[in-house]
């Protein structure tokens, strides 16, 4: 067997088994969580025997072991089981099965992620390029400062900014500051465009409008990782220009631009790439806390309010899935890594 194709399927067998494991984390840590759906939904003065029917009803008087190789048979094919969420949620005519609520925000979440990779990718490695063609220069001191301070600054922070900033350009800065700050603020805010302070879409919301509202979550999360994207991408490329190759190109009389366009950027690309699919992940699995801020319906916003809820099955099929996203995820960046490796394309 080829050594490419033997390290993939091992890394593939590594994953399934990683995933396996996380799996018997997720359901045995919202199994050990302090109290319970039936405590939430009947009172703190409902009698054992009251919570005891109810936790028959909803089958959660079977050992865990049970339930778990259920929940987790079921996951595999893509079945969550139900909700526990709503009055009246255990009795069969209003049941809500856990994948037709996660669908349509997943959507939401994919939607967002994607948004954000189109934005965030050829800025941060347009940068990262250039900070390497003009290193140790000004530009160079100033993207590394201004990265630094984004990478520092977390989503939340940057999150609640924009979104006093877009508040403020709305309703005027003088509604959210304290006196005398309006003025001196609204001449560095006033040339960024009227964007909406909370990304509230629907099933229904059309595509345009739905790039419109999702901007300012896209731009929170494009600030916090185009900085790793940006830094690896320059210091992947000025890791190569001291091999002989490049002392080769320059000799012939190429430019600097034309050396690391034609020769450093494309030995280049597999730690870039590496780095923006791990920074994908993160854009699927790190949305929680942005969802949250500005109150959209992905599926990070979901798992905060199942939990709030003691809403199981709802917790757990959001946490599997940001498991298994980030697994596959980190899989790709090692399959593009070792995919890359000369000394495993070409053995000897």
């Amino acid at each position: 067997m080829h050594p490419v194709i033997r390290t993939v399927l091992q890394r593939l067998g590594l994953g399934l088994l990683t995933l396996f494991a996380v799996s018997v984390i997720i359901f045995s840590s919202l199994e050990l969580l302090p109290g319970g759906f039936a405590e939430a939904i009947l009172g703190q003065g409902a009698t054992p025997e009251t919570v005891a029917a109810f936790n028959k009803s909803l089958g959660l008087d079977r050992p865990p072991v049970t339930r778990y190789v259920e929940w987790l048979g079921g996951a595999v094919q893509g079945d969550f089981g139900k909700s526990f969420a709503g009055a009246g949620g255990w009795r069969e005519e209003n049941v809500r099965f856990v994948s037709d609520i996660i669908g349509p925000r997943f959507y939401n979440t994919f939607f967002l992620a994607a948004l954000t990779a189109l934005i965030a990718v050829p800025i941060a490695i347009a940068l990262g390029l250039f900070a390497a063609l003009y290193r140790n220069g000004w530009f160079d001191r100033i993207i590394n400062s201004v990265t630094l301070t984004t990478i520092a600054s977390p989503e939340f922070f940057v999150a609640y900014v924009l979104v006093l900033i877009a508040v403020g350009n709305k309703n005027g800065f003088a509604a959210v500051l304290p006196d005398g700050w309006g003025p001196m603020v609204k001449p560095f805010v006033s040339w960024i465009p009227d964007l909406p302070p909370l990304a509230t879409v629907s099933k229904g919301t059309p595509f345009w409008e739905h790039v419109w509202k999702a901007i300012l979550p896209a731009i929170t999360l494009t600030l916090v990782i185009v900085a790793h994207m940006m830094r690896m991408t320059r210091a992947s490329i000025i890791s190569l220009l001291a091999n002989p190759y490049i002392e080769m190109a320059k000799l012939k009389g190429l430019s600097p631009r034309q050396v690391i366009v034609r020769h450093a950027l494309p030995n280049a690309w597999a730690p870039i790439a590496t780095v923006i699919a791990f920074n994908l992940a993160y854009l699927v699995v790190g949305v929680v806390v942005v969802e949250v801020v500005f109150t959209y319906p992905g599926i990070g916003q979901l798992m905060v309010d199942s939990v709030g809820s003691r809403d199981m099955p709802v917790a757990q099929a959001c946490a599997l899935i940001f498991a298994a996203t980030y697994i596959l995820l980190n899989l790709v960046a090692d399959i593009i890594a070792i995919v890359t490796n000369p000394r495993l394309l070409h053995p000897k």
